[in-house]
């Protein structure tokens, strides 16, 4: 049996970081997302999106929608619609109260592909539009996605809920 000693790669004598080159990269940006969608009656009802972004101090709220959509289409739509608008690779932290949205991009998506975008059970997955515009979309910045609980009292996905909810009643109103 070998030792311990023989696994483990000997410690550098001394630290030696790695060289910056002039065009080395520069640190990203650093932006939190909030992202929210829904459509009511679903399916097939209007359906709104809202997102939120906030840089350092500055925020910048989006909404939009459709006459005639799915919840999962307006919770795509959301995170889609906030990565697109951000003019240069960041590093995202993208809140979502979609374990859809959550799921699909981070456990999901790499059998869909391997399997010809279709689902476990041999269905073709829905939404495939808006996946390959999503993956698109994050390929463009370093995202962490992260789940939160929808209607819990946090703040920022109050107001996209708030920002979703306004916009799906503009389109229902034929504003």
């Amino acid at each position: 049996m070998k030792s311990v000693t023989e696994w483990i790669a000997p410690a550098p004598s001394r630290y030696d970081p790695p060289t910056m080159s002039e065009d080395a990269e520069t640190p990203r940006p650093k932006v939190t997302v909030y992202t929210d969608g829904g459509a009511k009656p679903n399916p097939d009802g209007p359906g709104g999106w809202g997102a939120l972004l906030i840089a350092g101090e500055k925020r910048r709220e989006m909404s939009g929608g459709e006459p005639s959509t799915t919840n999962n289409r307006m919770e795509l739509l959301g995170a889609i619609e906030a990565l697109e608008a951000l003019k240069k690779p960041c590093e995202v932290t993208l809140y979502t109260d979609s374990q859809y949205l959550k799921n699909g991009i981070t456990q999901w998506m790499p059998n869909w592909i391997k399997n010809g975008w279709k689902t476990a059970s041999k269905e073709p997955v829905k939404n495939k539009d808006l996946w390959l515009r999503l993956s698109a979309a994050a390929a463009q910045h370093t995202v962490a996605w992260r789940w939160v609980k929808g209607h819990a009292g946090n703040p920022n996905n109050e107001r996209v809920d708030a920002l979703a909810t306004a916009a799906r009643e503009k389109i229902a109103a034929g504003r």
